[in-house]
């Protein structure tokens, strides 16, 4: 029942779609510009830089707040589950923003809301999804490839951090957790299938902070 309800905590945070949101500010549906995508990199790329960090910067935080409750709530009274509710509820936030019911679950692809995942998880994964991204997109420009590095980085980190006992959870519970990780990881690669092809066929589309001079 825990995880349930962290899963609709997450879910319930993942909601407040920050580029919509944005958008129907300066009079447009996000979906309908660029890549049709209500995320981040499409934000930037439409409306500018300024628009671009303030969706980071909330989808970020929808998420770590869904994982910092879902902490509060059960983490004291559940200490060896405490990571496991948490990705709970990051998973929720995550869907919550890809799959957002009341916009016909056309939402974004989940890479900001991953991040605040990662910020609020467990400080060991922050560097390792800092040097991924940041290394990826800063010599090559490519959100998608440092997105999916990222998750790539996450999945493997979760399961040799998990069985070094970092979490302090049974090897059921860790199963449970390597899991819920693949599917996001899955989930994430399936969002991004479009790039991986025009990454493979040399044609993704750069993205520059800054409008090149």
């Amino acid at each position: 029942m825990i995880r349930v309800v962290c899963l609709l905590i997450g879910y319930a945070f993942g909601l407040f779609q920050t580029s919509f949101i944005y958008g129907k500010m300066h009079g447009i549906d996000i979906r309908n510009y660029g890549s049709g995508n209500a995320g981040t990199t499409n934000a930037l790329r439409v409306l500018g830089t300024k628009a671009g960090l303030i969706v980071f910067a909330g989808d970020v935080i929808k998420c770590i707040l869904a994982v910092l409750l879902a902490r509060l709530l059960f983490g004291g009274s559940h200490p060896d589950m405490k990571y496991l509710y948490m990705l709970y509820a990051g998973a929720g936030a995550i869907l919550g923003h890809n799959f957002p019911f009341y916009l016909h679950f056309r939402g974004g692809k989940g890479i900001a809301a991953t991040a605040g995942l990662i910020l609020s998880f467990h400080p060991y994964f922050i560097p390792v999804g800092v040097i991924l991204f940041f290394g990826a997109f800063l010599t090559t420009h490519f959100v998608s490839l440092g997105s999916l590095l990222v998750y790539a980085g996450f999945m493997i980190e979760l399961v040799v951090l998990g069985q070094l006992g970092v979490f302090g959870m049974s090897q059921a519970a860790l199963i449970e957790l390597y899991i819920i990780g693949a599917c996001l990881t899955m989930m994430a690669y399936w969002k991004h299938r479009e790039n991986i092809k025009r990454l493979l066929h040399g044609n993704e589309r750069k993205t520059y902070l800054f409008k090149k001079k």
